[in-house]
C-alpha cells in the first residue's frame, strides 16, 4: 500500500502541472499516507475505536486502499502497453519535428495541462464523494422481515419469532447512536428469541464490554444467545471467549442449549469459527457434523454459524434451520446476483433453501468496512410457521 500511494503520489503530481493542482494532490497523498500509518498503529497497539482521528478520514483512507488504489493498479496496468506506445509515438514525432511547439501566452490552461489536473484530481475526488455517501450509510439500518413455512415445525410453536442480530461490529466504524437505535428496535420487536450470528466486535477487545453491555440491554422473551464470528478473534480469540464466556451471556462455543418456548422444548447449536484456513468448507462441515453428536430428537433445531456455508452440512443433516452472517450481503454488489458476495459465497444474503431445510443470511447490522452498495445493513425479523 506504501508503494502504491508513492507511486500515485509522483505520477499525480507529475500530470498536473499548475502549482495549486500539485499542492491540492500533495496534500491528498500526505493525509492518506498519514491515515494508514495511524491504521496500522492502531492495528498493533489494539488502543480500541476511540481516537481523535475523525471517521470522515478514517472512511477515506479505507475505501482509498481497499477500492480506488487497487483500481487504479488494474488500469494502469492494462493501459501500460497504449501509454508506452503513445510516448514511443510522441518521441518519433519530435524527432521528425524540429520546430519547437508553441508556448501557452493565453495565461490559462492548455488543453494538455486540463487533462492532467483532471486525470490527477478525479480519483481523490471519487474518494471523498464516496466516503460522503459511506458515512450517511453508516447510521442506517434496514429491518427485514421473513415469514418461514417450516415442515414439522411443533404447533406449539407456530409463529414463534426470533430477532436475528449478526456482524454488529462494535468499534470502528459502529459506534454511538447506530447501536442505540439497534437496541431499540430489537427490543421493539417483543422476539421470543435474540441470536447474535456472530462479530459482535470489530476486532479491538476495548470494544468488548460495550459490546456485551448493547447484548445485555436486549430483551428476548425467551432469551438472547451468542456465538463468535471471525472478527470477535482477530486480536485474541482465547481472551474473547473467556471474557464472553465470564460475562454471563448464554454464549454457545460448538455447545448447545435446550430452551423451552410456549411449552415446547426448542435446542440452539452454536457453531464456533474454524480457524482452519486450508480447506475451509470441509473444516467447517466437519465441525457441524462433530456439533451434531448433541442434537435432541425431541428437541426443534436451530443451527447458529457465522459462515453460511455450514448449511450444506447442516441440510444434509435435516436440520430445519440455519441462521448466518458474515457476508455482509455481498458488502459491493451490482445488482442481487453479481458483485462480491456470489464471487466468494454460495449463499450471501437472505433466504436459502435446501429440500425442507432453510438458510437466512443476514446482511449484518454493524460495518467494518464503510460502504456498502446494493447490500444494506440490516436487522432480520423471522415469523416460523408451520406447514
Amino acid at each position: 500500500m506504501f508503494v502504491l500511494d508513492a507511486l500515485w503520489w509522483a505520477a499525480s503530481v507529475r500530470i498536473a502541472r499548475p502549482t495549486v493542482a500539485r499542492r491540492a494532490v500533495a496534500t491528498f497523498s500526505l493525509a492518506q499516507l498519514t491515515g494508514l500509518i495511524w491504521l496500522l498503529t492502531q492495528r498493533f497497539s489494539h488502543p480500541g475505536s476511540t481516537s481523535v482521528f475523525p471517521k470522515f478520514a478514517l472512511t477515506a483512507v479505507f475505501i482509498w486502499h481497499m477500492i480506488i488504489l487497487p483500481v487504479l493498479l488494474v488500469l494502469a496496468v492494462v493501459l501500460l502497453p497504449i501509454l508506452s506506445a503513445a510516448v514511443v509515438v510522441r518521441i518519433a514525432r519530435h524527432r521528425h519535428n524540429s520546430n519547437p511547439a508553441p508556448a501557452d501566452t493565453h495565461g490559462g490552461l492548455s488543453r494538455r495541462q486540463f487533462l492532467g489536473v483532471v486525470l490527477a484530481t478525479a480519483p481523490p475526488m471519487l474518494d471523498l464523494s464516496l466516503a460522503t455517501v459511506a458515512m450517511r450509510q453508516l447510521d442506517r439500518f434496514r429491518i427485514r422481515r421473513f415469514v418461514l413455512p417450516i415442515a414439522g415445525l411443533p404447533s406449539d410453536l407456530h409463529g414463534l419469532t426470533i430477532a436475528q442480530v449478526s456482524d454488529m461490529h462494535v468499534g470502528r466504524f459502529t459506534s454511538g447512536r447506530v447501536l442505540r437505535e439497534m437496541v431499540r428496535v430489537v427490543n421493539e420487536f417483543r422476539a421470543d428469541l435474540i441470536l447474535l450470528t456472530g462479530d459482535l466486535i470489530n476486532d479491538a477487545l476495548a470494544d468488548l464490554d460495550h459490546g456485551l453491555e448493547l447484548v445485555r440491554s436486549m430483551e428476548g422473551r425467551s432469551g438472547i444467545y451468542l456465538i463468535e464470528g471471525n472478527h470477535d478473534l482477530i486480536e485474541n480469540g482465547a481472551e474473547f471467549e473467556r471474557r464472553v464466556k465470564q460475562s454471563g451471556v448464554p454464549f454457545l462455543l460448538d455447545e448447545s442449549a435446550i430452551i423451552t418456548i410456549r411449552g415446547a422444548p426448542v435446542q440452539l447449536l452454536g457453531l464456533s469459527w474454524t480457524r482452519l484456513r486450508e480447506n475451509g468448507d470441509a473444516a467447517i462441515s466437519a465441525s457441524v457434523n462433530r456439533l451434531m453428536s448433541q442434537r435432541q430428537p425431541e428437541s426443534f433445531p436451530i443451527l447458529l454459524a457465522h459462515h453460511p456455508h455450514a448449511f450444506d452440512a447442516a441440510a444434509e443433516a435435516s436440520l430445519p434451520l440455519t441462521l448466518s452472517g458474515h457476508t455482509h450481503g455481498g458488502q459491493l454488489m451490482l445488482n442481487e446476483q453479481c458483485g462480491f458476495g456470489p464471487a466468494l459465497f454460495r449463499y450471501w444474503s437472505g433466504l436459502y433453501s435446501k429440500g425442507a431445510s432453510r438458510l437466512i443470511v443476514s446482511n449484518g447490522v454493524g460495518n467494518w468496512f464503510p460502504l456498502r452498495v446494493r447490500a444494506p445493513a440490516e436487522l432480520v425479523h423471522l415469523t416460523l410457521v408451520r406447514t
